[in-house]
């Protein structure tokens, strides 16, 4: 497993390398399989910042709360998006190298996810930066909503980060049922998420 996590980081490494899409070490692209529970408090940098708003927690549906799809401009509750299993992975910014990493990641390596899973990214980039970013590294297969406006979606989940304002790196797994049924919160929001365990988790739930 610890292979392949990375194996997953030196193939986005990589593509970024390849394409120029981004310049960075790999020594800054650490997978962190550690996480802190939404409304506490997560580093940036190694410096402490809140997370503002209610706390969502494994075994709660989600909260009615609406996005903007990047791709459409319409609004979207994805509490009413039941009878999918939803893969919901929050970054604070696409247009930064862990986050492109992380949504490539989501893109590419979740191909072999099944495709009862619906697969979104939200941020609270501007739904014309979504569309951007998409285009540009031609990611067709991912549903990219925007949190744009006030950060509601943050602060329903309590991963609204004090301050810059911007949602925790984190990944949220849903059921059918619209129950959460894994959470991670990456505790330093420099690293990534363990994704590898969110395919694998994911995959389960496909299966109930």
């Amino acid at each position: 497993m610890a292979g392949r996590r990375i194996f997953l980081v030196c193939t986005v490494v990589t593509f970024f390398v390849v394409t120029g899409c981004a310049t960075f070490k790999q020594s800054t692209m650490q997978v962190d399989p550690g996480s802190v529970l939404p409304g506490t408090k997560v580093t940036r940098g190694g410096m402490e910042t809140g997370l503002l708003g209610t706390p969502i927690a494994i075994g709660m549906k989600l909260p009615e709360t609406d996005l903007i799809d990047a791709m459409s401009m319409e609004e979207i509750d994805l509490s009413k998006l039941q009878g999918k299993v939803l893969f919901l992975s929050l970054v604070p910014s696409i247009d930064t190298k862990v986050c492109e990493a992380q949504t490539h990641l989501l893109g590419e390596e979740g191909d072999r996810i099944s495709p009862e899973v619906l697969r979104i990214t939200i941020s609270r980039d501007t739904p014309f930066a979504q569309k951007r970013f998409a285009a540009e590294a031609k990611l067709t297969d991912i549903k990219f909503l925007s949190d744009y406006k006030e950060g509601v979606f943050g602060r329903s989940l309590g991963l609204l980060m004090d301050g810059p304002r911007l949602l925790a790196r984190s990944v949220i797994l849903v059921d059918r049922q619209g129950i959460v049924r894994h959470i991670q919160v990456v505790p330093e929001v420099s690293n990534l998420p363990d994704m590898e365990k969110a395919f694998d988790i994911v995959n389960e739930l496909v299966q109930e």
